[in-house]
């Protein structure tokens, strides 16, 4: 079976989409309904080369989504998934692709999202830390030790995995993490702890929004961030958006499941090529490719 799967923050790069643009008359049209939805020419951060502009929260999550979407959609009859699935943000990314969300509803909700965790990281200090050599249940049980907000957030790839929490949290974990013997633990670049409890103000502003939100039947699953499991039911499907900005992202158990339901091929869609990277890690027979005009 083929998959599509589409990335999330930490993919965007100056000049993202201006090949797009360039390139086809439909992509030209979508990033100008998108600077109209918006309220401010998001192309011109995208196609620029201000490297500090783009990287806004505000700005980065519409950017990948509208890179990952514009191009999906600008595929047409090349764009034939039978499952896709998209890390956190990119989850957005997936519904409307596969039409579950309208492009202009799915803008919406994203940059809705993106205010929103902003907001979240303000109103409290905090961040997230790559772990890399250890099981995740050492992980798991390191974290719910400490006596401060840290949770596993991202499960990227086996022996890789993303913990979120208070800036204390996260350094007392650091610390405990290295001692039981991981290899690497490196605090990221990022303005909050995403996908913890510290989401919550964000997490309850959305599920109005989402709620309010109109969802259509797909074209195919949707193998979705905090179940890891395919669905193509829209409650379903809703609920689980809603948890999602606190909850961990299941990636690594997301890949395995869609082997085991008979992933033949990947191809990632949108900047970068992290996906395919971590698929890999899971099965290095797997084909992969990014999709390309």
């Amino acid at each position: 079976m083929k998959a599509y799967v589409f990335p999330g923050q930490g993919a965007q790069f100056p000049g993202m989409g201006k090949d797009l643009y360039e390139a086809s008359n439909n992509a030209k049209k979508m990033f100008e309904k998108a600077n109209e939805i918006l309220s401010f020419s998001i192309t011109d951060i995208m196609f620029g080369e201000d490297v500090e502009a783009l990287k806004q929260t505000k700005v980065t999550q519409p950017a990948i989504f509208l890179h990952s979407v514009i191009l999906a959609k600008v595929l047409g009859d090349n764009f034939n998934p039978e499952m896709v699935a998209g890390h956190s943000l990119g989850e957005f990314s997936a519904l409307v692709s596969v039409n579950y969300l309208s492009f202009e509803d799915g803008l919406t909700l994203v940059s809705k999202r993106a205010l929103a965790m902003q907001k979240a990281c303000e109103k409290n200090p905090s961040t997230m830390a790559a772990v890399l050599g250890l099981e995740n249940e050492v992980v798991e049980n390191i974290c719910s030790e400490i006596d401060e907000v840290v949770v596993p957030a991202n499960y990227n790839c086996p022996g890789q995995l993303v913990i979120s929490g208070s800036n204390k949290g996260i350094d007392i974990a650091c610390e405990e993490l290295t001692e039981a013997g991981a290899r690497r633990v490196l605090k990221l670049p990022v303005g909050g702890a995403f996908h913890s409890p510290l989401m919550e103000p964000a997490r309850t502003e959305l599920e109005s929004v989402i709620d309010n939100t109109n969802f259509n039947k797909g074209i195919c699953p949707i193998y979705q961030n905090v179940t890891a499991s395919a669905s193509t039911s829209l409650d379903e499907i809703k609920e689980n958006l809603k948890k999602q900005l606190i909850a961990s992202v299941m990636w690594t158990q997301t890949m395995q499941q869609m082997i085991d339901d008979g992933l033949s091929s990947v191809t990632e869609v949108g900047p970068g090529k992290v996906l395919q990277g971590l698929f890999k890690k899971v099965d290095r027979r797997l084909e992969s490719s990014s999709a390309t005009l």
